[in-house]
């Protein structure tokens, strides 16, 4: 009897403060690269590195706009599973969780080349290493030598099963984002129309009654 053919997974996570046309890009070039059943998209509800949200949108509202922002995609999936105010959310609880549950899928852990010089700060990168295959997009600002000597010592301490995902870098930030709605600049192609207007309706970020149509 021939064996099942195990599901691949990949999981995008983040804030998503707001979701834009980066956070898709990756998604979908991970999807296509990898040969991927599907992505994750997975906002935090608490991360540990972003305690001070004050201004910000609330867990909801996030998790709103990477609804509507990936609504048009059938590869594309919201999770929920980070999405709790009980405590903080560490990546490798959620990975156990998910590997448990889902025993037949293999997961794919995308994240910038940025949190790859930061791993080791990480709560327990070598379980995190065991339970997942990690995604990393390069960055520009980052040199090829730099980020190949990381991943080759991360492989090294951890047995890490490290990919570089082949994807045009673009150097846009939610930060940057917010800042532009506070400035009343437009965001048109850097965030999905039904985003903006969740946005405007809601007044998120403040200033955005001056958000251009």
């Amino acid at each position: 009897m021939a064996e099942k053919k195990r599901i691949k997974k990949g999981i995008m996570g983040g804030t998503f403060d707001p979701i834009h046309i980066g956070h898709l890009i990756l998604g979908e070039n991970a999807y296509l690269q990898f040969g991927l059943d599907s992505v994750l998209f997975m906002p935090s509800g608490n991360p540990p590195h972003k305690r001070g949200r004050t201004g910000r949108a609330s867990t909801q509202e996030r998790v709103d706009m990477v609804r509507l922002a990936i609504a048009d995609n059938p590869h594309f999936e919201l999770s929920l599973i980070e999405t709790h105010d009980q405590g903080y959310t560490y990546t490798k609880e959620t990975l156990l969780r998910l590997t448990k549950e889902n025993p037949d899928t293999d997961y794919y852990f995308i994240m910038g080349a940025d949190s790859l010089f930061s791993f080791d700060s990480w709560l327990e990168p070598g379980e995190i290493c065991r339970l997942a295959t990690l995604v990393v997009a390069v960055r520009n600002h980052i040199h090829a030598e730099e980020l190949d000597r990381q991943i080759l010592y991360l492989k090294e301490k951890y047995q890490a099963r490290i990919e570089k995902l082949d994807t045009p870098n673009i150097d846009i930030s939610s930060g940057t984002l917010r800042g532009w709605v506070q400035e009343g600049k437009s965001l048109r192609y850097y965030v999905k129309d039904e985003v903006i207007d969740y946005i405007r309706q809601r007044n998120l970020y403040k200033g955005c009654e001056d958000l251009p149509a």
